[in-house]
């Protein structure tokens, strides 16, 4: 199958279903079998590797390797078989797998989910809304800091929520966006600099920040132009991404974060708690103008 068929008939049905139905949380979800997978496999490696700096650096980079090969080899596996029977049994299955790789519609619905509490005055449900969407502690955050999180996720989630697995997708077909996703939800569950991740958590960490290492950069060249297009100021988003796409420990993380920042004139990130321990990061953007509610609807 050519690019343009695949883009025609695989990728674009599936970006019609993910904004048609989101992420209905009935629906089995291969990121919720990712998880269930990544959680019992590291169990049973911690039980095997010796329990020092280099067991855990080895258990947890094998558990990095695994996943995405199960998941990635395994629908290519189910994928080919089913275009042995027949292309009309494999068609659907392609078009369901690349639907389930998107979060376009779910990021959207979650992140408008703060914004009745704000409107309300109800920083508390404010708190327990934006809660679900970022991993950062949010009972000590005011207003702006609820807003600021909500808008901060969904600069970032643009780049590996929707961005990424469009490209792997585009590029492997289903199976290499599958194993993208997994290397994401990796890196989202044991990619932490804590106490129980620091050395199991490495492999994961770096393999993330390696496959979203093009994705992040064409996320934020790509919100650069839609703030032109948009009527937002194109101008300083350009001018914000050049300078500060870089203040981010991670390489990739600040790209869209930038861009956003820029395009709405707002300052983002900067200090942040996380599981109660106070980190210092640098501010991205210029405080043009207070951040407001609005800013999670732009």
């Amino acid at each position: 199958m050519t690019l343009t068929a695949h883009l025609i008939t695989v990728l674009l049905p599936g970006v019609v279903l993910d904004w048609l139905l989101g992420d209905p949380h009935w629906m089995p979800h291969p990121v919720r079998w990712m998880g269930r997978a990544i959680t019992w496999l590291e169990g049973v490696l911690r039980r095997v590797f010796p329990g020092t700096p280099a067991g855990e650096r080895l258990a947890g980079a094998l558990l990095a390797l695994l996943i995405p090969a199960a998941f990635g080899g395994g629908s290519w596996l189910l994928l080919e078989g089913l275009r042995g029977l027949s292309p009309c049994l494999a068609w659907p299955v392609e078009v369901w797998f690349t639907y389930q790789l998107l979060a376009a519609r779910a990021l959207q619905k979650e992140s408008m989910a703060v914004c009745p509490p704000l409107a309300a005055g109800d920083l508390a449900g404010a708190r327990e809304a934006v809660s679900r969407i970022v991993g950062r502690d949010t009972q000590r955050l005011d207003e702006a800091g609820v807003v600021k999180a909500a808008v901060e996720t969904v600069a970032e989630n643009t780049s590996d929520g929707v961005v990424a697995p469009l490209l792997f997708a585009a590029i492997g077909g289903a199976p290499l966006g599958l194993a993208y996703k997994a290397v994401n939800t990796l890196d989202s569950m044991i990619g932490y600099k804590n106490d129980a991740y620091l050395h199991f958590g490495r492999f994961a960490a770096r393999q993330d920040d390696l496959w979203n290492f093009l994705p992040a950069r064409i996320s934020g060249v790509a919100m650069v132009l839609a703030a032109y297009l948009l009527g937002f100021d194109g101008k300083n988003a350009a001018r914000i991404f050049c300078r500060d796409r870089l203040c981010h420990k991670s390489p990739n993380s600040a790209h869209t974060e930038a861009a956003c920042a820029g395009a709405l004139d707002i300052q983002l990130a900067g200090d942040a708690y996380y599981f109660g321990v106070l980190h210092h990061k640098p501010t991205i953007g210029d405080p043009l103008r207070p951040i407001e509610p609005e800013d999670i609807l732009r």
